[in-house]
């Protein structure tokens, strides 16, 4: 049986957490998986993710997020305080689809309002984001290969060139 991220993923995260710890005790699962219902158990990826973000925002650039998550994802979002940075959310569970299928892809510029050639999906995964985003007719970038930081992100896509003057703080 193929398990997915339906709802809030429960399933899913038994059969992951069963798996690869050796223990199917129902306790065991129900704490492990609250903890990474809270804050607590995330972190942001980069410090300056903030001034680049709104230093995106403020040239007129939509973000949204592309996940392969469940329902948790949009209250541990507002819990990090960082759901403001984006202006769609396509999360799997909610989709039916999950990446690399290119239905979550056109879901998110179907909310952005934009055309999926006119996206750029920055993403970690070579098969889940890149070749999925591809699919979906928008370009993509492999974070750590193609770009190493959302600063190198902005000279790449030539924004520092059209609008310098946004982006002078951000490093």
């Amino acid at each position: 049986m193929q398990y997915i991220y339906v709802n809030d993923g429960r399933p899913f995260w038994q059969y992951i957490v069963s798996s690869s710890t050796g223990c199917s005790d129902a306790q065991y699962f129900e704490e492990l998986y609250n903890y990474y219902t809270t804050e607590k158990a995330w972190h942001l990826c980069d410090p300056d993710a903030e001034k680049v973000f709104e230093a995106i925002r403020k040239v007129g650039v939509k973000l949204a997020v592309v996940s392969n998550f469940d329902t948790r994802l949009r209250p541990l979002l507002r819990a990090l305080n960082c759901d403001h940075w984006f202006d769609a959310l396509a999360v799997s569970a909610e989709v039916a689809a999950e990446k690399p299928n290119p239905t979550i892809f056109l879901k998110a510029c179907e909310l952005l309002e934009v055309k999926p050639e006119d996206v750029v999906h920055v993403g970690d995964d070579r098969r889940n984001d890149i070749w999925g985003a591809r699919d979906a007719g928008c370009d993509a970038w492999l974070w750590g290969s193609d770009v190493h930081s959302f600063e190198e992100y902005l000279i790449t896509k030539a924004l520092v060139n059209l609008h310098g003057d946004v982006f002078t703080n951000c490093s």
